[in-house]
């Protein structure tokens, strides 16, 4: 594979990651299966053609509704369990789920590791949370973290994403130790640059090249900074007051942070800088594509800062998002992953996905997909349940009194008929 292709291949997968592809292009044809990919799929949410994408919004729909206690249909639930290989790991889109994977091309960790997210917080699928964790076990490389698929570098995209894995399953990340004992943490603090850099660039992570040399990148650090917290996509709202951002401290130039609190904190305290430099956006880090605001960047942006407990920071890519002229409603429409990421990042930082600039986002997400459930628990009332049981006794005396009546009336009629025929 050459050098730019693998580039190419590294980044596709990680806008994959946060659900912001803007070409189909960008990604490389090894992410299909090869099967011809429908326009719809029964139980997938989306019509757009799912094979680059599929299982990832599939993961982060059923991560946003579970976050606004929408119960998930189960048919959405078990269509991402269907798409799961033997081996436990997931393409990004089997057409055909009779046909084998590759397990040497066909599978990928940032697939893997979000199908896991999503299943282990929609439950009801344990073996799959189950044997997907074990697939990444399997294919963790010795740094401790994980690349795009098996044999690849560790990245800090990929690593982000399988440590979620971890933390959406109740298992602490840093107790799963590759052979040589080194852990994800360990694996993820070697992308972020320290105080040997321009005092902008302090604390954003990095992507390698094929030399190892690190080139800082936003859509790095957005995943990293929420990794580096220990928590997946679904972000419980923040509980407390603000927590101000805190740039890492550069006594020394080659000081850098030295476990995951650190790290994660100096790389909120970035993006809350970029974004504040940017007038509350995050720029795009895709290779190919125009420079200018992107907002699938910053909505992960806003998502990682809500996590860390960062609201005022959060706060102002919100409001970006939020501002009409800023296009997001159109940018998200009919695009569960966009749709997911944002109900995700405003639930995030204690705001309402209900009724965002006016647009209820969970609303437009359901839409995308086959029909969901409100949790009993979060629409009814103790009152409510009690009137309900009620109404319900009531309605079974009125079927019961109803069938009494006309039990008697035909046996009246059975009575005159026989009299009839006696006579």
């Amino acid at each position: 594979m050459a050098p730019s292709f693998a580039v190419h291949a590294r980044r596709g997968a990680a806008a994959l990651a946060t659900a912001a592809v803007l070409s189909a292009a960008v990604a490389p044809a090894a992410f299909a299966d090869g099967s011809p990919s429908p326009a719809t799929a029964p139980g997938l949410y989306g019509k757009k053609d799912p094979q680059f994408d599929g299982v990832f919004r599939q993961s982060l729909a059923l991560l946003a509704q579970k976050a606004t206690d929408v119960a998930p249909p189960k048919q959405a639930i078990d269509w991402l369990a269907g798409q799961q290989c033997a081996d436990g790991g997931f393409a990004a889109y089997r057409a055909d789920t009779a046909k084998a994977c590759d397990p040497k091309a066909g599978e990928f960790t940032d697939q893997t590791a979000l199908a896991v997210q999503g299943l282990a917080a929609t439950g009801g699928h344990g073996d799959a949370v189950k044997k997907g964790l074990g697939w990444l076990k399997a294919h963790q490389n010795e740094d401790g973290g994980w690349g795009m698929g098996p044999g690849s570098p560790s990245d800090p995209n990929s690593t982000s994403t399988a440590i979620g894995a971890y933390a959406a399953t109740g298992q602490d990340p840093a107790k799963v130790t590759a052979k040589g004992g080194k852990n994800p943490y360990d694996a993820l603090i070697g992308f972020q640059l320290g105080c040997d850099q321009k005092e902008d660039e302090r604390g954003v992570f990095a992507y390698p090249d094929q030399k190892g040399k690190l080139t800082p990148n936003d859509l790095a650090t957005t995943a990293a900074a929420l990794a580096a917290l220990g928590k997946g996509y679904l972000v419980a709202p923040a509980k407390g007051g603000d927590m101000p951002v805190k740039p890492l401290e550069c006594d020394d130039e080659s000081a850098k942070p030295k476990d995951a609190p650190s790290a994660g904190a100096a790389a909120a305290a970035y993006l809350a800088a970029k974004i504040e430099a940017n007038g509350g956006f995050l720029r795009t880090s895709m290779p190919g594509t125009a420079e200018g605001p992107d907002a699938g960047l910053t909505t992960d942006a806003a998502l990682s800062l809500a996590a860390g407990g960062h609201l005022a920071a959060a706060d102002k890519p919100l409001k970006w998002l939020h501002a009409e002229t800023n296009g997001t409603a159109d940018w998200a429409k009919g695009d569960p992953g966009r749709l997911s990421k944002l109900v995700l990042a405003v639930h995030a930082a204690g705001a309402n996905p209900r009724d965002f600039a006016g647009v209820d986002l969970v609303q437009q997400l359901t839409a995308t997909g086959p029909k969901a459930e409100a949790s009993p628990s979060s629409t009814e009332t103790k009152d409510e349940k009690k009137k309900k049981k009620d109404d319900d006794t009531i309605g079974i005396w009125w079927i019961v009194g109803i069938f009494f009546v006309a039990s008697v009336g035909v046996g009246f009629l059975i009575s005159g008929r026989n009299k009839k025929q006696q006579l």
